[in-house]
Parts: structure tokens; sequence; C-alpha cells
């Protein structure tokens, strides 16, 4: 396992207490970061932070739907410390169905949790960076953003916004020390697998080489480095992991 240097460095993990974002918070924490969970489940937080078992990690109970909440979160945070490091890690599958089926009410959800948070989230931490000429964001899309699952037309809508937001952010930043970066992971077996189908997860598999779904660590060591200041040229940019994926 690579070694990162951290230290100092403060991060927030947007859905960090499950699936990608617990595995990355746990290798931020590893390589010496504080770490900061913004998560709504509070059964989940409690139950990773005992795991953890981490001075370094903290939570709060943020809603990345709601920019005043998010807002504020920031505020409280930039009282006391700087934020360098953000991970836009918090989304949803939705429902695994055609176009012309889709129930308008849960296009919109995905929107929200999966594209709109992550504006919400930029669009606030963005001037503290900044202001203090450094920053790492790391925008988790995937593979159906470049591709485009079928079935899952929400999704895949939502998650080809995050690298466009990516790209657009990555450009305006560019001279400001700060990197935005996102990655673009083929499935993992996470909590997110419950709101699929078994068929469109057979299908899914079907379409990799590897003939197996990524591993939560391989996607948190690609994070931890776009986080640490090694990456100190690569922004506006869009990361594969993807075991190879055929295109559909």
């Amino acid at each position: 396992m690579n070694n990162y240097n951290l230290k100092g460095r403060v991060a927030v993990v947007t859905g960090g207490a499950q699936g990608f974002g617990y595995a990355i918070t746990k290798r931020l924490l590893e390589s010496g970061a504080e770490v900061i969970i913004w998560d709504i489940d509070q059964k989940a937080t409690d139950e990773a932070l005992k795991k953890l078992s981490s001075d370094k990690c903290s939570y709060q109970n943020a809603d990345v739907t709601n920019i005043d909440d998010i807002t504020k979160n920031i505020e409280n945070i930039t009282k006391e410390k700087n934020i360098d490091i953000f991970i836009n890690n918090a989304g949803m599958a939705g429902q695994n169905t055609q176009v012309w089926n889709y129930p308008k009410d849960e296009w919109l959800k995905v929107m929200d949790l999966d594209l709109n948070s992550v504006f919400y989230c930029c669009k606030a931490i963005v001037p503290h960076m900044i202001k203090n000429n450094y920053g790492r964001i790391v925008n988790i899309s995937s593979i159906a953003g470049k591709e485009g699952n079928p079935n899952a037309s929400a999704y895949s809508t939502a998650k080809a916004g995050v690298i466009g937001l990516t790209k657009s952010l990555g450009k305006e930043v560019a001279d400001k020390n700060i990197a935005v970066n996102c990655v673009t992971p083929a499935a993992a077996k996470t909590r997110i697998f419950d709101q699929m189908t078994k068929e469109h997860i057979d299908y899914m598999l079907s379409k990799i080489p590897r003939n197996r779904f990524a591993k939560v660590e391989e996607l948190a060591s690609l994070v931890t480095w776009l986080a640490s200041e090694e990456n100190s040229f690569s922004t506006s940019a869009v990361f594969d992991l993807s075991g190879g994926r055929a295109t559909y």
C-alpha cells in the first residue's frame, strides 16, 4: 500500500459513514488527515466512528441537498481550522426502469442528491479554498456517467453532470493551487446495490473484463492520491476505475 502524507490536512467526506465513503475516510485517516464525516444516517455514522476509533475523526449531521445546511456546517468548521480536502461521495442509485417509465419525483430525488449536492458543496467550499490558496476536491462520479447504464437514466445523467461540473470548476480554479478531479468507478458491492435489481447487477458484471466488481479500497487509494499534495498538476480530469469495462 502506498503511503501519502496528509498530516495537518483536514478533510470532509460526504456520505463518509458507509460504502465508498467509509473506505475513503479510513484511508485518509491512515494517511494522517483529520476527517469530518458528513452523513444523515446516524446509526451508520455511530457504527463507523466506533470501528474507526480515531480521535482525528468526527462527524456533522449534514443534509447535502440543503445548501443552507452545507454553508452552516462549513462555517462551523472554518471558525477553528481550514478545510483542505473535500470529497463529494454521497449518492443514490434510484430506480431501475426505462426512461419512459421513470417517475418524475424519483428523477428529481436522484438529481438532487447525485448532482445538485455536488454543486452546492463546491459552491460553498471553493471560496474558502481560494482564500487559503489550497484545496483538493474529489467528486465521485461513475462509469455510468460516461457510458450510460440501461434502466438507470437518472443515475447515469446525474453522474454525467458531475463529470461536466468537475471539468468546468477545475479549469476555473487551476491557477489557485486547487485541484478538482473526479473518479468514475465501475460498480462495487456497497449498500447502493440494495437499490438495484439482480438483473441490473448481473448485467454490469458481464461488462467488466476483470470479471469482478471494484473493491472499495481500490477507489480509496486513488482518491487519497488525488487529495494529496503529490497531485500537484492533474486537475479537471476524469480517472477511471473500471476494470477495463466494455462500453454498452
